[in-house]
């Protein structure tokens, strides 16, 4: 095994290097090359968390992802006809996205680029940013082999972001977001030669050239950042919000909201995967202060699809729900609060949180995310077959449940009746600020509990 293949597997979830492991087999068997591209590589040499899996095949990848979801359970969540690129979902939620190896022409500024099938070299060199063009290879005679045409790994050595050639910003003004939001979650200053790119296509508001729909698709890539709110705040001292919406240029941009959201996110316990739909918490705090008219030019800028639209609105609903059951006299125990809020989608139990105006049903969730998942997370698979049960039925399940419940309310001194706790005081925007008409890195909010 080589150096790479091992830190690569040091670096994945198990269910990541499951999914890697029967792509893998896929392709083998397929006879079509593959290689790990993208962030995944990044992430990994960088030393930062693995967030998707982003494979490129020298192939067709439809072939590939029908025969996954056959074979591996997979389900496909999106297919781009046009890039050539197929998402999709495997058991336990993890997803992972197969491209075409693929060269990009762009006849004019913003406009869709002419594809063309290449090999992963070919693919490699005409990728946005070096760190993100380089490529591990997953096939059985190079296993492990890390392809670097364009001096990536050096790059994320000296911490600098550099375009792999000078038209990339030109190319596809889009990619100015993608690079502050880079520099936001790595810290990384830009390269000298990408800084003048960057601000010459500024000089030509060449960013008016971006789609509605690429507006959108990058906004859906704020709202996984570990800090949505910073790079919210680097856009718009660059001047960028207005592309989404005026509004987004005043005091209507609510980042106090996006730093209460991060310290609710980190009462949870480390590791632990809440299964947040990020997305309709960002739309929800992003929009919280428009009038309708101004969330309505906002979907039409941003070419918002109708179950798009409908994702707020169902956030709240179902937030109402669980408040609902929390609030309920009948609750005694802390493996009741346990049992309403484990089967909860963990946007609605962070909407919740913020939004409400009970103090027991913020306290509660506080003591589920402190206290009682932690105690539910020592209670494991093993110890459950060693009562003799085989997992996967629901003899299993049920005991496990009941494990969990003990484990919660031994935890438990008393029964759950805590103390009103006042409303967290509204946080101020962080008045630190970088030089302006120059990328600079952003301020680093606190990283501090509520």
């Amino acid at each position: 095994m080589s150096d790479y293949m091992f830190m690569l597997e040091n670096h994945l979830s198990a269910i990541q290097n499951r999914i890697v492991a029967e792509v893998q087999a896929t392709a083998a068997h397929a006879g079509v090359n593959l290689f790990l591209t993208g962030g995944a590589v990044r992430d990994m040499l960088g030393g930062f968390p693995i967030r998707d899996l982003d494979f490129t095949v020298e192939g067709n990848p439809v072939k590939l992802a029908k025969v996954l979801e056959a074979k591996a359970g997979a389900k496909v969540v999106a297919v781009d006809e046009h890039r050539r690129s197929v998402e999709l979902m495997f058991a336990g939620g993890a997803t992972a996205e197969i491209a075409m190896a693929r060269q990009e022409r762009f006849p004019k500024i913003g406009a869709r680029p002419v594809i063309a099938p290449a090999t992963i070299q070919e693919d490699l060199r005409c990728r946005d940013f070096t760190i993100n063009s380089i490529a591990l290879s997953l096939n059985q005679a190079s296993l492990g082999l890390l392809l670097d045409p364009n001096n990536g790994l050096a790059d994320l050595e000296h911490k600098e972001l550099r375009a792999v050639h000078n038209r990339v910003l030109y190319d596809d003004p889009g990619r100015l977001l993608r690079l502050l939001r880079f520099q936001v979650r790595f810290g990384f200053t830009v390269e000298e030669r990408t800084q003048h790119q960057y601000e010459n296509v500024r000089l030509e508001e060449l960013e008016k050239h971006v789609a509605g729909r690429r507006l959108f698709e990058e906004l859906k890539q704020i709202a996984e950042e570990t800090s949505p709110g910073e790079v919210l705040q680097s856009l718009a001292k660059e001047k960028l919000l207005g592309l989404f919406s005026p509004s987004l240029a005043g005091p209507k941009l609510n980042l106090a909201g996006f730093v209460r959201l991060q310290k609710a996110k980190q009462l949870a316990p480390f590791g632990v995967d809440l299964r947040v739909n990020s997305l309709a918490l960002f739309l929800y705090l992003l929009l919280e202060k428009f009038s309708p008219k101004e969330k309505a030019d906002f979907a039409k800028a941003t070419s918002m699809a109708k179950a798009e639209l409908d994702l707020v609105p169902k956030l709240a609903a179902g937030a109402r729900k669980i408040e609902k059951e929390l609030k309920a006299a009948k609750i005694r125990k802390a493996s009741q609060i346990y049992a309403i809020l484990a089967k909860a989608p963990g946007e609605e139990i962070l909407f919740l949180y913020l939004t409400s105006a009970q103090r027991l049903v913020q306290d509660r969730i506080r003591n589920y995310l402190q206290k009682y998942l932690p105690a539910a997370q020592e209670v494991t698979d093993k110890q459950v077959a060693a009562l003799g049960l085989e997992p996967g039925t629901a003899k299993f399940k049920k005991a496990k449940e009941e494990m969990i419940a003990t484990r919660v309310d031994n935890r438990v001194k008393k029964t759950e009746a805590p103390a009103a706790e006042a409303e967290p005081a509204p946080i101020a925007e962080n008045p630190r600020q970088h030089q302006p008409g120059r990328i600079g890195r952003p301020p680093v909010s606190s990283q501090a509990h509520p």
